[in-house]
């Protein structure tokens, strides 16, 4: 594990680093932020965020599973830029500093079964649909905040069941480590310390 202001890097076979802002797929935004700044697909997360992930291990070894990461640190200049492609209030939080990303103390993750393959969750991480991922860019949300609500822990279709269960099951995983769902309940892939958002962790630029 390297360190950069700090932070861990992830990088252990039971961790899949995907990030969604490091690429184009599975980006709403339709822009590769993290590999315009120089972050590239590179995961960091706050120590104390690494010894509550580090304790799902044994999990991950008994059942041959996979938690594959979406997002984790997100550097306080990447934030500002995504803000900028998607200015509204809801999608991202308008100032870096109340993000727990930007504090590298959240995780945006979902579990891969034995053969990696992703199980069925009631949406993509961050809502990704690419009906909705073109509408966002072009400034029309409305559709999308809409479709959001299937992103809630609260939400509910018997049409989904084995969706459904699957979020209940990573929250169940998540939560057993230390971690905790993001305050408003309406992310399922969002994990983050109890102590997130707090001054215990200050926000983090890349420079």
């Amino acid at each position: 594990m390297s360190g950069i202001e700090g932070l861990i890097k992830i990088n252990d076979p039971h961790f899949v680093v995907d990030l969604m802002y490091a690429g184009t797929m599975h980006n709403m935004t339709g822009s590769p932020v993290y590999e315009e700044i120089g972050l590239g697909n590179n995961a960091y997360v706050h120590p104390d965020l690494w010894e509550a992930l580090k304790r799902l291990i044994p999990y991950l070894d008994k059942t041959g599973y996979r938690l594959k990461i979406y997002d984790a640190w997100r550097p306080v200049e990447a934030h500002k830029r995504l803000f900028a492609l998607i200015p509204q209030d809801g999608f991202f939080i308008p100032e870096p500093s109340k993000s727990p990303h930007c504090r590298a103390t959240a995780v945006d993750v979902a579990l891969l079964d034995a053969d990696g393959n992703e199980f069925a969750y009631p949406t993509q991480v961050d809502a990704y649909d690419a009906k909705y991922a073109k509408e966002v860019q072009a400034g029309n949300l409305k559709g999308f905040f809409e479709y959001l609500k299937k992103a809630s822990h609260l939400y509910q279709d018997e049409s989904i069941a084995e969706a459904i269960r699957n979020r209940d099951e990573l929250r169940r995983l998540m939560e057993s480590i230390g971690l905790v769902p993001v305050p408003r309940m309406h992310e399922w892939w969002h994990y983050e310390l109890p102590e997130a958002r707090t001054e215990k962790y200050p926000p983090l630029s890349l420079r």
